[in-house]
């Protein structure tokens, strides 16, 4: 049976890497055909573009698989007919009309005080509180890599709400992080339930579950791309 190709999505303060435990995990699963989009972050309507066009790239069907604010971007972006599913990885599943900055202040995140604007309109992640908010289950190598190779989004990107959220049309799979700082976990809850996810997956893990549970993270998408439609 074949296995549609997997398009991985980072979300804010890091990049494609930030796959890299999954990717190896999904390898040796037998995956042969996963691709990670670099977004510029500027923008949701340019994050999306960006992820549409390498999907358009592929051929045959796609799984979208977006983390935290790829989650918005899988939404955005997952109207396109080769699309088979979407996997959320504690991410953002917003519905029309919302976006993860309005859906944040429902539940506002453990570490929202450690979030901090540059004078270029640029929002970071404070270095020094880097792993207490966003990878508390990772040692403290990785984590200082994640620091201070964290790719700061533009912070009005966070405004920036949904049009028509593909999760509505397409089947979806969804993993919680039960520790998560930087998205709370009952805002997760509250958008898988809505979704009514084929899978939802609870894990005991921080945001970066990707980095720190890769195995479960990578069962999870290797399910959804065996199973979706």
């Amino acid at each position: 049976m074949s296995t549609p190709t997997l398009v991985l999505v980072h979300g804010f303060w890091g990049g494609a890497a930030h796959w890299r435990n999954v990717i190896l995990e999904l390898s040796r699963k037998g995956h042969d055909r996963i691709r990670a989009v670099e977004l510029p972050l500027t923008s949701l309507a340019d994050d999306a573009e960006r992820t549409r066009k390498m999907v358009a790239q592929q051929s045959g069907p796609v799984l979208l698989v977006g983390h935290s604010y790829g989650g918005a971007v899988i939404t955005e972006a997952g109207d396109l007919p080769n699309v088979a599913g979407l996997v959320y990885i504690a991410a953002f599943a917003p519905d029309a009309g919302e976006s993860p900055d309005g859906i944040s202040q429902a539940h506002p995140p453990a570490a929202i005080a450690n979030l901090a604007p540059d004078s270029d309109g640029y929002l970071w992640i404070q270095y020094d509180k880097f792993h207490e908010s966003f990878c508390q289950d990772l040692d403290a190598d990785d984590a200082l890599v994640m620091a201070v190779a964290q790719k700061a989004p533009l912070a009005s990107t966070f405004g920036d709400t949904i049009t028509a959220p593909a999760w509505k049309k397409k089947p979806s799979w969804y993993q919680l992080s039960t520790q998560d700082r930087m998205i709370h976990p009952d805002n997760q809850k509250h958008m898988a339930e809505r979704m009514n996810p084929r899978t939802l997956l609870a894990l005991d893990a921080s945001h970066a579950s990707l980095a720190s549970q890769a195995a479960a993270v990578a069962g999870l998408i290797d399910e959804a791309a065996r199973t979706a439609d």
